[in-house]
C-alpha cells in the first residue's frame, strides 16, 4: 500500500526546535526525515517520536550538512523515499569564538558561523531542489530575530546575526525563482525560544528575565510556538504567502 502522506525534511531535527517541528509533522500524519550530523541523537529522537505517536513516521538520516559529498548522499537517500513536499532548514548554532582574539581566530569563528547557519541551508536546499513538489512545495528557512536587529555586540553574536541575515536575501531570490513552479519560500525569524541548546547553557535566570522583559507578551517562546508557525507555512492554506520574513518574537522586534 502506498503511503499518501506528505514527506517533510527537517534539518537539525534531533533536538530542541527541530525535534518539535518533526514531532508535530509526524503527529499530523506526515513522513519526516530528520537530518543532522549526530547519528545517535537522530536515532534516539526518531525512536522516541515514533513510539509516542504510535507510528514509524520519522526517519533519521545522518550527514554533516557543511560537507557537499555527505549532503549529496543524504539527498539521494531522501529522494528514494519520494518527492519532498516540505523542506525546513532549521540547522544552526551560535559558534563560541576561540579565547585568542587575534584576526585568525576571528576569521575561523566567522567561517564556522557562516558554514553552520548559511552553508548548511544552501547545500541541502540545492541538493533537494530537483525533488521538491511542483506545484505545492514548501521551502522554509529558520532565521533569528538577531538577523533583524543585530547581535548583542560580541564577535559570536555578530557573526551569527550576519549569517542568519544572509538567509533573508537568499530566500528572496529563491522565492522569485521558484514561484513559477508553485513552490513558496519563506523565512521564520524566532526570538528567544526556551528549551534549546543555542546559548550553550548561558541562559541564566537573569538572562531569561531580560529576554522576557524585551517582549510585549511577557513570556518566552517555546519550540511548540515555532512548530505551530512552521505548520502553517507548510500548509496548503499558505499557498499565497511567499518571499516573506515572519517574526516570531513576542513583539521584541516589531514588524517592518
Amino acid at each position: 500500500m502506498i503511503d499518501s502522506s506528505r514527506l517533510a525534511v527537517v534539518s537539525g531535527g534531533a533536538t530542541g526546535i527541530g525535534r518539535e517541528i518533526a514531532r508535530t509533522f509526524a503527529a499530523n500524519g506526515d513522513r519526516v526525515v530528520i537530518i543532522g550530523r549526530r547519528r545517535e541523537l537522530l536515532v534516539q529522537a526518531s525512536e522516541e517520536i515514533n513510539q509516542a505517536i504510535g507510528s514509524a513516521r520519522v526517519i533519521p538520516v545522518a550527514a554533516d550538512l557543511t560537507d557537499p559529498a555527505q549532503v549529496r548522499r543524504a539527498a539521494e537517500r531522501i529522494a528514494e523515499l519520494g518527492t519532498v513536499d516540505v523542506l525546513v532548514n532549521n540547522a544552526g548554532a551560535i559558534i563560541t569564538p576561540a579565547a585568542d582574539e587575534g584576526l585568525e581566530a576571528l576569521a575561523a569563528s566567522w567561517r564556522r558561523d557562516l558554514d553552520t547557519n548559511l552553508l548548511t541551508a544552501v547545500l541541502l536546499t540545492t541538493a533537494l531542489l530537483p525533488h521538491l513538489s511542483r506545484p505545492g512545495g514548501r521551502l522554509i528557512l529558520v532565521s533569528s530575530a538577531a538577523a533583524q536587529r543585530g547581535g548583542a555586540g560580541s564577535h559570536s553574536a555578530g557573526s551569527y546575526a550576519a549569517a542568519k541575515a544572509a538567509l533573508h536575501g537568499w530566500a528572496f531570490g529563491l522565492a522569485r525563482q521558484l514561484g513559477r513552479d508553485g513552490i513558496t519560500v519563506n523565512v521564520l525569524a524566532p526570538g528567544y525560544i526556551q528549551d534549546t541548546d543555542i546559548f550553550h547553557g548561558q541562559d541564566t535566570p537573569d538572562f531569561v528575565a531580560t529576554k522576557i522583559a524585551d517582549t510585549l507578551v511577557g513570556r518566552t517562546g517555546t519550540p511548540a510556538d515555532v512548530a505551530a508557525a512552521i505548520t502553517y507555512l507548510a500548509s496548503a492554506d499558505a499557498g499565497y504567502l511567499t518571499g516573506q520574513i515572519i517574526g516570531l518574537n513576542g513583539g521584541a522586534v516589531l514588524g517592518r
